[in-house]
């Protein structure tokens, strides 16, 4: 399998200096009392936000005492770079655009709270950055239009490094049994074929190809809840190669239940999927992705993604959460894991979030215990309710080592796309490959 060039831009060890007056000042800024942020912005890509903490003028940058973050990340294909490139040669170089505000972030009737106190702009040659990383910029640099004569310093390191991925696409949608291709440029690949069906509530040992261990660590991560005609239950997708091996199984082992009094999936009783990968001639469980729907004026599908431990050889029911995020349930969006940053964070565009957990290491944090994870992992694409869905699914090539890796993935991105019809209000009515004939003549 040959991997899509993609570069990942990095941004982080944010800090702003900002000088004491000695008199006070209308306009004048205090560094302590006055909380500082910034606006990221790539041009064809959503701006993003982080906090810029301050630091006092005579201390230095970075210090032992001062963690090292990344405060955004963007991901560019060879088509994103081919944009930025341009291919006129009086193209300018791309930019990376900062604005520096203070005040607390978000608005107020419609009015920005935040006081704008300047901007930066970083120059990048993208050329090459598909084979090698390139530093653009890392140190200080004075903030505002005289930029030059100005007091105001801030902090940041841009880099841009290599990130080879695998790209998948699925032919149809995930309940339609579709072949999944391997995207490399304009070729298409048949890679895997997915095979959709129901396990009913006594078929549990055909998960397994050793029956007498299915049922040990399936009752630690499913449960049996018999509610007739509120519930979505026993949908499972099983990813097999193109030798027809099993590879990969996302199997619903929680079913959907409408809360009482509700007919929607409530955050505090989500379904459940379990991602399980071949080992040891049987289904081992690689990953928990959780579902529900959210409430609110911004309706969305609310998710929660964690890999399963491995203790002494057996697998635990407390797992690592990777990805905690809400996807939109009428334009849908992406389905992330990105371990790029450090502490939990979201990207910009409401349609597309993600959460990461501490520590990734990404700019030098220390490694997140029991992972292995780093950097960007996968994504996967998630259309709103009611549109047909077809997931294009990416992934790091430093989190494919066989085939069955390359399949768990697979397998997570249908149980995500899956999800959106789960979650689906249960006054709706889901399209006839989802429901059960004993269904329909309830």
């Amino acid at each position: 399998m040959d991997p899509c060039p993609f570069v990942r831009l990095l941004v982080g060890n944010l800090a702003l200096k900002i000088p004491v007056a000695s008199k006070p000042s209308r306009c004048g800024v205090h560094p302590v009392s006055s909380p500082c942020f910034c606006k990221i912005k790539l041009k064809n890509f959503p701006q993003q936000t982080a906090i810029v903490p301050l630091i006092p003028p005579e201390n230095q940058f970075p210090d032992g005492q001062q963690p090292h973050t990344l405060a955004a990340s963007f991901h560019l294909s060879k088509a994103d770079l081919e944009k930025l490139a341009g291919k006129s040669i009086f193209s300018w170089k791309p930019c990376l655009k900062i604005a520096i505000y203070t005040g607390r972030r978000g608005t107020t009737c419609g009015v920005n709270s935040g006081r704008l106190l300047g901007r930066v702009s970083v120059p990048l040659d993208l050329a090459g950055t598909e084979s090698r990383a390139s530093i653009f910029h890392s140190g200080w640099i004075s903030v505002g239009k005289d930029a030059k004569g100005s007091s105001v310093q801030l902090h940041l390191n841009v880099r841009a490094e290599p990130d080879p991925r695998f790209v998948f696409q699925f032919d149809g949608e995930p309940e339609c049994s579709p072949q999944v291709f391997q995207i490399q440029g304009n070729i298409r690949q048949p890679v895997f074929t997915c095979k959709f069906s129901f396990r009913n509530s006594g078929d549990r040992n055909q998960l397994s190809r050793s029956p007498s261990s299915s049922r040990s660590w399936l009752s630690s991560f499913g449960s049996e809840r018999e509610r007739p005609g509120r519930e979505r239950k026993g949908w499972s997708v099983t990813v097999h190669d193109l030798s027809g091996s099993p590879v990969a199984v996302a199997s619903m082992v929680t079913p959907f239940v409408a809360s009482p009094g509700s007919d929607r999936v409530s955050r505090s009783n989500p379904g459940a999927w379990l991602i399980l990968r071949p080992g040891d001639g049987t289904w081992k469980p690689w990953g928990r992705l959780e579902a529900w729907r959210e409430r609110g004026s911004n309706d969305g599908l609310g998710y929660r993604f964690e890999v399963m431990s491995d203790t002494n050889g057996g697998m635990s029911a407390d797992g690592i959460v990777l990805a905690e995020s809400t996807l939109g349930t009428g334009k849908g969006g992406k389905f992330v894991i990105d371990m790029s940053g450090s502490g939990r964070s979201t990207p910009a565009s409401s349609n597309s979030p993600a959460c990461s957990p501490k520590s990734s290491g990404d700019f030098g944090y220390g490694l997140w215990p029991y992972c292995m994870y780093r950097g960007f992992v996968m994504s996967s694409t998630v259309e709103g309710e009611g549109k047909c869905s077809k997931p294009t699914v990416e992934v790091s090539v430093q989190h494919v080592n066989c085939t069955e890796d390359a399949a768990a993935f697979v397998a997570l991105a249908a149980a995500m796309d899956l999800s959106m019809d789960a979650c689906r209000l249960f006054s709706q009515r889901l399209r006839k490959e989802l429901v059960q004939h004993q269904d329909l003549l309830g």
